[in-house]
């Protein structure tokens, strides 16, 4: 890639963030640049979420610095994000990297001893902190990300410790994003060394791939999972349903009662690779060593149930799983993995909205998206159009592609980046409205895979226009109370508290929120404005922190009975 598309890359990530934040610095920006980093990563599979916290505090003669946290995994890995941004594609040095690296590692050894203790709770970070030291005795794995539009002279930083936990890093500079996001397919290669050689038979296939058989240990595909998470399962089409669906609960009970005979009862997993090693032992027998870019593309549900499993204590040294690996050409994959993942899963119906991004919901919206003028606002008569981003980069490539600036100015005026909006935010939207907060609060990829789900397959007929319309005023409405919260100044819990707020909104008061007339005026009626504050401060935010039990507040959001908490208040409806 050229210094040029590095250059301009990084500009639109910062105007990116700058469209989401009404100010180009500070605390706000610092959070709209990491969530314009985290929508890449989430979408690739490499994090399940992060919720943007900037905090910075003196710790003696150090500093502690991070720009956010998510605790992934069922609560077992903690996930810190810190940031360098500004640089524009500059070069920053490996001690600049290992200083921002120290300064996040600073942060979870005082949030471990009790950082919230020493803060204000109306200080944005004291929700973090303390959600930190209370997870602690949970957490196996600590993951330190760097977020940066700079370019670094070091690839990767060796694992180390932290409060006794291993912690690894994950370096994410302006050129690793820029090949992740100028890509169709997921560039960042998942590369598997075996321990213990795999024995396998080779059924050559056509000039496009070939096929292995081999049989793979269970405690190895639980370990593979929890090393490199949903990123195995990026192509699959399915979502983990946690155990709730008969194929799950067989599964479990097969594992905890005839272990031997997981071998017989399961349909095992199919895989692709783009390149499988294989070696032949002195006694003639094939042994696979090696594989890149692994993705389960059949069996996510087998792989995902044995890990949880593994985290809970299980015994999978006796699980045996059978598993057909496809070694796929790499030009090849964005053709033949979907209709692997369509055709050889038989545990589960298939519908086509599974295949997401590719399912004629997402193209249908995509389309509607590009051809609906939104209404000028009050007092101006230039309209513009909301972008609905299907693959994540797609709005960047689209204007990358225009050679001419004032092409590019005009994309720019017809498709305000404030104005782009993607997958997940749907997801995101539609669930809040449909009154489901605590969905909503178990991250964005499960709220995307809840929704797509229970709301996309079942959707009848073709979005239309105005199926369009009212996602872009649900939008609004959603976006608009998180802004009006933002600025309250609550102190954490700004994901929550908005979606919880923006439910409960339309629970009371759903047969007068107009989402025609918020379309018509690309705006929020003044009532809805008066109330956010009243709603957010003396109502929802009072429930979400009073978690049962002086328990978990962030896990407290994500569950029914929370949503049931909020929903019965005593709280009249509007006359």
């Amino acid at each position: 890639m050229s210094e040029n598309e590095l250059t301009e890359f990084a500009e639109y990530l910062y105007e990116d963030a700058r469209a989401r934040t009404d100010s180009p610095v500070g605390t706000r920006f610092n959070g709209a640049f990491v969530d314009v980093f985290r929508e890449y990563l989430v979408e690739d599979g490499v994090l399940e979420d992060v919720e943007s916290c900037y905090c910075r505090k003196q710790v003696g003669r150090s500093t502690a610095e991070v720009y956010g946290y998510a605790l992934s995994d069922g609560g077992s890995v903690l996930d810190i994000v810190t940031a360098e941004h500004g640089w524009k594609a500059q070069t920053i040095h490996k001690a600049d990297v290992q200083r921002a690296l120290r300064r996040a590692q600073i942060f979870v050894e005082k949030c471990r001893k009790g950082l919230h203790l020493e803060m204000d709770e109306t200080e944005q970070a004291y929700a973090m902190a303390q959600s930190i030291y209370e997870a602690w005795p949970g957490i196996n794995r600590v993951r330190i990300f760097l977020f940066t539009d700079a370019r670094l002279t070091v690839e990767s930083m060796p694992p180390g410790e932290t409060e006794g936990l291993r912690c690894t890093y994950e370096l994410w500079d302006i050129a690793r994003l820029h090949r992740l996001a100028s890509s169709g397919r997921r560039e960042e290669e998942t590369v598997i060394e075996l321990d213990q050689p795999l024995p396998c038979l080779s059924a050559p296939g056509d000039a496009d791939f070939d096929c292995l058989l081999t049989v793979l240990p269970g405690q190895l595909l639980a370990e593979l999972y929890k090393e490199h998470g949903g990123r195995l399962l990026q192509r699959n089409v399915r979502a983990y349903l946690q155990a709730r669906g008969k194929v799950n609960k067989g599964i479990s009970e097969t594992v905890r009662q005839e272990p031997g005979r997981f071998l017989a009862y399961n349909n095992g997993v199919s895989a692709t690779v783009t390149t499988a090693d294989t070696t032949v032992t002195p006694d003639g027998a094939v042994v696979l060593t090696r594989l890149v870019d692994l993705q389960i593309v059949n069996g996510g549900q087998t792989t995902a149930s044995l890990h949880h499993m593994m985290q809970k204590g299980v015994d999978l040294s006796k699980v045996r799983v059978p598993a057909k690996i496809t070694v796929i050409r790499e030009e090849m994959l964005d053709e033949l993995v979907p209709n692997i993942s369509r055709f050889a899963n038989s545990q589960n119906a298939i519908k086509e909205a599974d295949l997401q991004a590719n399912s004629p919901y997402h193209r249908r919206l995509q389309a509607l998206s590009r051809s609906i003028w939104a209404p000028a606002p009050e007092g101006s008569t230039r309209q513009t159009r909301w972008y609905y981003e299907r693959v994540r980069g797609q709005y960047q490539v689209d204007l990358s592609d225009l050679e001419k600036q004032a092409e590019k100015a005009r994309f720019t005026r017809e498709h305000p980046l404030a104005k782009k909006f993607g997958k997940t935010d749907v997801a995101k939207y539609e669930l809040t409205y449909l009154g489901r907060p605590h969905d909503v609060c178990l991250g964005a990829e499960k709220c995307f895979h809840a929704w797509t789900t229970d709301v996309v397959n079942f959707f009848d007929g073709s979005p239309d226009a105005g199926h369009f319309k009212q996602v872009v005023a649900k939008r609004i409405l959603f976006e608009h109370t998180r802004r009006t919260i933002q600025k309250m100044r609550l102190g954490g819990y700004l994901g929550p508290t908005t979606a919880y707020a923006v439910a409960l909104l339309v629970d009371r008061y759903g047969t007068q929120v107009d989402l025609d007339n918020i379309w018509r005026t690309q705006a929020l009626p003044r009532w809805i404005d008066d109330l956010v504050p009243e709603l957010a401060v003396d109502v929802v935010r009072p429930l979400l922190v009073a978690a049962p039990g002086s328990g978990n507040v962030t896990e407290w959001c994500k569950k029914p009975k929370c949503w049931e908490t909020v929903r019965a208040v005593d709280w009249a409806s509007r006359t």
